[in-house]
């Protein structure tokens, strides 16, 4: 039986840590090496993951040392402006490491492969370096994607997030009394995901994101004007083509609810609205902003890039089939 890969998380406690944890407890083929966090330094792993079983310990390890490790693969879930120090260190020592960051630091580096496999998995070509994108940014470019050559104008996209989405990091955007009855609009022009979904489609995109009380999921409802008339059914039929065979992309009818997608492995799009005269259509999609928007999908990257099954490791047996 061949070993299986060894895999290294820096960055273990936060929301996306503790979710990739699980994911990994769960991967045939990969093997926690380490987990770095500094606030969790020489604790057990199993102690705050019920999906882990095995005796491996927290970590404080520095870049040097996440580079000596020797880990096959190694995931950066950090804060951004955080990993450069990490991706030097291995650059130097261990090259050959595949590197995945989930932060923003190098989405828009054009030596780094943008995974989002839905749409750019024919773009894979073995790089070592994969750049894990926006939870938002995930929604938005799945919602607005199959229209793209239809577009009159720049999408529109009002998003609506859980708390989870702050981080751990206390702030006003994850403090739950300050959230209670609340809607918490942020960062209403030029957000970091505006600029990232604008550079993957090449169209400008307007996004207007906002926090919610509840902890995890995303709403994102797209306003698409199109340069030519079209019908609903016509667009719904476009959308589950362009995602057919995609397990984790799941087209509905109605427009999705966030509290359906919550702990799912899948994105839904859905409650296609064409308004009078046919020019303009309203996409809803929801996606679990740890798991699709984050975890998931560096899994599905992960996988894409050992040459394992795209879904090894991701239980997709809860999702509906397209329709």
């Amino acid at each position: 039986m061949s070993r299986k890969h060894t895999i290294g998380i820096v960055g273990a406690r936060g929301h996306t840590g503790a979710e990739l944890i699980r994911l990994i407890a769960g991967h045939p083929e990969l093997e926690l090496a380490f987990v770095s966090s500094r606030e969790l330094d020489g604790q057990r792993v199993a102690d705050h993951s019920d999906a882990y079983a095995g005796e491996l310990r927290y970590a404080s390890l520095d870049p040097a040392a996440v580079a000596a490790a020797g880990a096959d693969v190694v995931v950066l879930a950090l804060p951004n402006g955080k990993a450069a120090p990490y991706v030097e260190a291995i650059d130097a020592a261990r090259p050959e490491t595949l590197v995945v960051d989930l932060s923003a630091d190098y989405r828009f580096d054009p030596g780094w492969y943008y995974g989002l496999p839905e749409i750019t998995r024919g773009r894979y070509a073995g790089q070592k370096r994969i750049s894990n994108p926006g939870c938002y940014a995930t929604a938005m470019q799945l919602a607005i994607w199959p229209l793209l050559e239809y577009l009159a104008g720049p999408p529109q996209c009002f998003g609506v997030s859980g708390y989870s989405g702050a981080g751990t990091t206390p702030s006003d955007k994850n403090n739950v009394e300050l959230l209670r009855d609340n809607l918490m609009p942020y960062a209403l022009a030029d957000h970091m995901h505006e600029r990232e979904v604008s550079a993957q489609l090449q169209v400008p995109v307007e996004f207007m994101p906002h926090v919610a009380p509840h902890f995890r999921g995303i709403t994102l409802t797209a306003n698409l004007w199109l340069n030519e008339p079209l019908k609903a059914d016509w667009i719904r039929a476009r959308y589950e083509q362009r995602y057919a065979g995609e397990p984790l992309v799941d087209v509905v009818e109605q427009a999705p609810w966030v509290s359906r997608i919550a702990g799912r492995h899948a994105v839904e799009i859905g409650g296609f609205t064409v308004a009078p005269g046919g020019k303009r259509v309203v996409v809803v999609a929801t996606v679990d902003n740890l798991l699709k928007g984050a975890a998931t999908q560096s899994m599905q990257n992960i996988n894409i890039a050992l040459g394992l099954p795209e879904l090894a490791g991701i239980p997709v047996e809860e999702n509906q089939t397209n329709g």
